[in-house]
């Protein structure tokens, strides 16, 4: 694997791990190279400075406050550690509905259901027909749905 330092246009500055450089390539041409913070798909391979720690050096200075991944995504986000926190805690009380979105959203501003905070899957060409439709929503970022370690 190859660790790429890439920015998105909105500068929030993340790392992928690639098979090759094609392979980034390949995945930007298909649209798979997304943001994690704000899932902008305008993203581009920055120069990067990798450091080489000495065998002499202490563990113990280097180590992290915190879990990486936890970290990386408040920084990727550009926001503090406890603005991401109680994000993810309010996207945790939604319910998930997976796949079943578009029909679930199009229930509730129809109101054939009672109103509830979901989250969910749908296609571009789905998400697209919500819009035509008048019916609100927003992506959410990765970072936000995905469970921290």
């Amino acid at each position: 694997m190859i660790i790429f330092d890439l920015t998105c246009s909105r500068g929030h500055r993340f790392e992928g791990w690639f098979t090759s450089a094609d392979d980034i390539a390949r995945q930007q041409a298909g649209g798979l190279l997304r943001c994690p913070a704000c899932d902008d798909a305008e993203v581009a391979v920055v120069p990067s400075a990798k450091v080489r720690v000495t065998r002499g050096e202490a563990v113990a200075a280097r180590a992290p406050a915190q879990p990486p991944a936890e970290k990386d995504d408040a920084l990727a986000a550009g926001l503090p550690r406890e603005i991401v926190d109680r994000l993810r805690e309010i996207v945790r009380t939604t319910e998930n509905v997976g796949r079943r979105f578009p029909e679930e959203a199009r229930k509730i501003h129809y109101d054939e259901v009672p109103a509830r905070a979901i989250r969910g899957q749908a296609s571009t060409e789905e998400a697209e027909a919500l819009r035509e439709e008048g019916i609100e929503f927003t992506a959410l970022p990765p970072f936000l749905t995905r469970e921290p370690h």
